[in-house]
């Protein structure tokens, strides 16, 4: 079993911070639902609200590391150039889907919706990890930023939702390839 690579640090971008962020917003989703109950009188425990904090941290940071990797290590193998002459567009894979009508919207829809709609979750779920933190104990009294928070931590849900399927979906059709093989397992020959 080999990859090379770009597909590599594509799987660690897409599966690795992506599939634990959306993972992570399960659990934030939870939390902060449980907090903002109207049910709810008593105000958290210092367990609670260090627990919530870390995990709410965690996940910004996850975002982060989704995003960034995208746009700075994957995101520029996908845009490379084409150099003149070159006909196997295989390591080129806008290129590869702009050049037929079949694929193009890939692009032009899915990979221009996913550049700019991934940027929200981050900076989403840092906003939620600060109110939680500026606000601690306060959080349960105050049910306008509770409810304020809990919306953007379902929006930013969202963004990475819509960011990692047209991702995973791009992919599919116009892998990142490329770079140093990586044998994971097997025979070499």
């Amino acid at each position: 079993m080999q990859t090379t690579f770009r597909e590599l640090m594509t799987a660690l971008h897409g599966m690795g911070f992506g599939g634990l962020l959306l993972l992570a917003f399960s659990g934030a989703l939870i939390e902060l639902h449980r907090i903002c109950a109207p049910e709810r009188s008593s105000p958290l425990s210092a367990w609670e609200r260090r627990f919530l904090r870390r995990y709410l941290i965690a996940t910004a940071v996850l975002a982060w590391g989704a995003v960034l990797s995208g746009a700075y290590i994957v995101y520029p193998w996908y845009r490379a150039r084409l150099p003149q002459g070159v006909v196997d567009l295989a390591g080129y894979p806008q290129r590869s889907l702009l050049a037929s009508t079949a694929t193009s919207e890939w692009h032009n829809l899915g990979m221009e919706w996913k550049e700019h709609v991934a940027w929200f979750a981050p900076i989403a779920m840092t906003m939620v990890a600060y109110v939680f933190i500026k606000y601690r104990s306060d959080l349960t009294r105050n049910r306008p930023v509770r409810s304020a928070a809990f919306a953007f931590t379902v929006a930013a849900f969202v963004a990475a939702g819509i960011a990692g399927t047209f991702g995973a979906l791009i992919n599919k059709n116009a892998p990142v390839q490329g770079g140093a093989l990586i044998k994971i397992m097997g025979e070499t020959k």
